[in-house]
């Protein structure tokens, strides 16, 4: 192969684009320059240029790789529980909605062996920046999903106030961020914690999410819901 189709190739598409996703990690989006990213692809300019055009081009292609086939694994899950609802003849529930948003993110998050344990750390370092390209990309990516499953919460849980449940779905967008990034921070409150295994985060941290829905409604709200027991 010649050294113009080398730098052409999708080989070189995909090495810059991991190269570029692990050193977003390790220094964050500003931190990490182009020269770095050559660097560690083992690549030109030129060849980043070709197949990007700019730095925030290149931002963007990694984020839509990763979160266009976790926005398709997380609809399929939602479908999924709604056609099941539907044949038994009872509603979907909330929990059903939350598993269905969260738990593919959560496996994603526990695969080391693709890439993507270190994407889900980017993504939820990133869900904190305050640049309006990355708010415009995230929404852009998240928008059309997100109003599906707001919807579908707003469905099952017709008497509690949709801004209430605006508030507990952002709320778990936090945690999950937050978790995902990385459980090092663990060690500032337990330094003998070393626990590194990215799988047990999921049934811990899906426990934490649903406690969260189920909790009672602030006091001034209570009268349309009682009871956290109608959050289940």
């Amino acid at each position: 192969m010649s050294a113009r189709a080398a730098k052409n190739s999708p080989e070189t598409r995909a090495r810059i684009l991991d190269a570029a996703e692990t050193l977003f990690v390790e220094h964050g989006l500003d931190g990490t320059s182009m020269r770095m990213i050559t660097s560690r692809a083992g690549v030109n300019l030129a060849a980043i240029n070709y197949h990007f055009g700019s730095k925030d081009s290149l931002i963007q292609e990694i984020f839509e790789r990763r979160v266009q086939a976790l926005n398709q694994r997380r609809l399929e899950a939602l479908d999924r529980a709604v056609a099941n609802a539907r044949q038994t003849g009872r509603a979907v529930r909330p929990s059903q909605i939350l598993e269905a948003f969260f738990q593919p993110a959560l496996e994603l998050a526990a695969d080391t062996e693709h890439g993507g344990h270190r994407f889900m750390r980017l993504l939820g370092r990133t869900h904190t920046e305050t640049s309006p390209f990355m708010r415009r990309l995230l929404a852009d990516l998240y928008g059309e999903t997100l109003q599906r499953f707001l919807a579908a919460l707003c469905g099952s849980l017709p008497g509690v106030p949709r801004e209430e449940i605006l508030w507990r779905f952002y709320f778990m967008m936090g945690a999950t961020s937050y978790a995902i990034a990385g459980t090092d921070n663990l060690q500032v409150f337990d330094g003998r914690f070393d626990q590194q295994d990215p799988a047990q985060l999921i049934p811990r941290l899906m426990s934490f999410l649903l406690g969260g829905l189920r909790a009672p409604l602030p006091e001034r709200l209570a009268p349309p819901v009682p009871s956290g027991r109608d959050l289940a």
